[in-house]
């Protein structure tokens, strides 16, 4: 069997994080080339003998995955972009560039768009991306997306896990507010099953892109997109609040929830690793909200939470047939 390399240089602060995704994404084996790993461990004496010279500490590290040629190739590599795009998102500061993907560079983006085909996501979402031509099934609601230097194609597990959650819970005439917008793919999807969104993001770039992809949809009409944090984004009440972002965003959020959602509403927190899901519940309870629901995809979990007061007495039952 043949095998692809892929070598990502990020910054030493990020080694660990992408060490973990390729692990992730099912890679065979990992090597860290890590000069200040190599220096740490001359200076510390645990080495009584090497055969390196001066080693130049450069603040970044080189980690190689390695993935088997089969049919799963391609999904894994739109996925590595999801993730290293996510993370770019995430720690702005990091240097994050591959052999394949240059983050930091306009034109970074055509090889990985060779790989990102139509991908059917939970019952009826046809996520597709601009570039490639595609006749849509009776059922499917077809999403177009370009994402450019947004993060969201639906190939991502914590953006899929949102899209069927949306599929099970939004619906005609709901007010959704899509927190972190992104590529505006949950904005379109929830437009797409007849609600009226707002979205919102604080990155300048990500508002173009998402009102670049909302008129792709000719969605415009029930989404309008703004930069700017929350009292600047979103009015009123929403029946449905979407933020696919990160814990610790997520916590910071919590104590907001009152004046973004009705009392009877549903929050959907994405973007959890799980190992941080039991804090962030935690945290939801500290602030009068239940989980009342949870879907799981490679390592990431999104939560569903309401109001305690609008989830209490006997007649409660689960939110949706996948929990």
């Amino acid at each position: 069997m043949n095998w692809m390399e892929v070598a990502v240089t990020v910054s030493s602060e990020g080694e660990e994080a992408v060490t973990d995704l390729f692990y992730r994404l099912g890679s065979q084996g990992v090597v860290v080339e890590s000069a200040e790993l190599i220096k740490t461990y001359i200076d510390s004496g645990i080495w009584d003998c090497h055969v390196f010279d001066q080693i130049d500490v450069t603040g970044q590290s080189v980690i190689k995955g390695y993935f088997p040629e089969d049919e799963r190739l391609s999904g894994r590599l739109v996925s590595l972009r999801e993730d290293l795009l996510f993370l770019k998102e995430l720690f702005p500061e990091w240097v994050i560039q591959s052999e394949t993907i240059m983050v930091k560079e306009e034109d970074w983006a055509n090889e990985w768009k060779r790989y990102f085909k139509p991908i059917k996501i939970g019952r009826n979402f046809l996520v597709k991306p601009s570039w490639e031509e595609y006749l849509p099934e009776k059922d499917e609601l077809m999403i177009e997306i370009d994402p450019g230097m947004a993060f969201g194609t639906g190939t991502h597990p914590t953006t899929s896990l949102c899209l069927e959650a949306i599929e099970d819970h939004v619906c005609e005439g709901q007010i959704v507010f899509d927190v972190g917008t992104g590529s505006g793919i949950l904005a379109v999807a929830a437009a797409k099953r007849g609600a009226f969104v707002q979205a919102g993001d604080i990155d300048i770039m990500a508002v173009k892109i998402a009102k670049e992809n909302i008129s792709l949809n000719e969605a415009g009409d029930r989404v309008t997109v703004k930069a700017g944090n929350l009292g600047e984004v979103f009015t009123g009440l929403a029946d449905v609040v979407i933020a696919n972002i990160i814990a610790d965003v997520i916590i910071d959020l919590l104590p907001q929830l009152p004046v973004l959602m009705k009392p009877d509403g549903l929050f959907m927190a994405s973007g959890l690793i799980d190992t941080r899901v039991e804090k962030v519940v935690e945290k939801m309870n500290e602030h009068g909200l239940r989980c009342v629901g949870k879907l799981e995809d490679s390592g990431w979990v999104l939560l569903k939470a309401q109001f305690q007061e609008s989830v209490k007495g006997e007649g409660y039952a689960p939110l949706s047939h996948r929990e």
